[in-house]
């Protein structure tokens, strides 16, 4: 069955593994509400030519158990070691989005590349939005909290009010369809008001700017020009100055969703990239 367990406190969690078992192997972690769902525009093709994809749904979200602990950095990046340690992954390409880029920071924070050989940022939260002494431009942490007392009150709201900006419709480009945003607003849901509400809990104090110093692999950061989640100057541009020989794609128009608008071009980045050597 396409479940494991978290060798933190026994959580069960689901996985999807598509492509062939001897393929170059790609890691995805999702952003925050969504479950692996959000990247069908990159595990299906690339499946498809031959990598294998593999994804998991977090604690609180999509298929993976309910539970009311857990959703401090730690326990979600030990989530993430036990998928690779349950399949044995290794020379992994590690794809998170948003609040996944954390985890996958953290994670080489807790384990480092024993089994991860490069690692993709793609409209990342990391290293954190908020105000701090390393980061005076930031948002006050303040309005976060009050952000997520907001969401608290009304997630059918926010998540609804949210779209456009998340996908990025006032701007020209790519589009995605009225259907395919209803779709993903209600996808949002799939994560539990316990789970939801809890990952907002991290990001006012979120600080990963000594972690992610010392990261020691290739990677990518891919950002949006216009992603009003994680503005490029808070969190991708100071990603891609922190992490050490880090390369920086923007994507003109692009919001946080460019995961969907942006697909091919992201899958473009992913491929060639994934099959880089070192």
């Amino acid at each position: 069955m396409p479940y494991f367990e978290s060798a933190a406190d026994r959580t069960r969690l689901h996985f999807v593994d598509y492509g062939p078992s001897d393929g170059p192997v790609i890691v995805f972690v999702s952003s925050s509400y969504f479950g692996t769902e959000m990247w069908e525009h990159q595990m299906l093709p690339l499946a498809a030519e031959g990598f294998r994809c593999v994804g998991f749904d977090r604690r609180g979200h999509g298929r993976s158990e309910d539970v009311w602990g857990g959703f401090d950095l730690d326990t979600l990046a030990r989530d993430l070691g036990s998928l690779l340690d349950h399949l044995d992954l290794r020379d992994v390409t590690l794809v998170g989005h948003s609040l996944g880029t954390a985890e996958v920071v953290r994670h080489l924070t807790h384990r480092g590349t024993d089994r991860v050989a490069r690692v993709a940022l793609v409209g990342g939260i990391a290293p954190g939005p908020a105000r701090s002494a390393d980061h005076p431009e930031g948002w006050d942490p303040e309005l976060i909290r009050g952000s997520a007392e907001t969401f608290r009150r009304d997630r059918a709201k926010f998540f609804a009010d949210g779209a456009d900006a998340f996908f990025a419709r006032h701007l020209p480009g790519p589009q995605v369809s009225d259907e395919y945003v209803a779709y993903m607003v209600g996808r949002c849901h799939g994560a539990t008001a316990r789970a939801a509400t809890a990952l907002w809990d991290l990001l006012p104090s979120l600080n990963l700017v000594p972690e992610m110093v010392k990261i020691d692999c290739p990677v990518l950061v891919v950002h949006g020009s216009d992603d009003a989640s994680a503005p490029l100057a808070l969190t991708g541009r100071r990603a891609a100055d922190l992490i050490p020989g880090a390369e920086l794609r923007v994507y003109a128009h692009a919001g946080h969703g460019l995961f969907a608008t942006h697909a091919d071009r992201l899958n473009d980045d992913l491929r060639a990239f994934a099959r880089a050597a070192g």
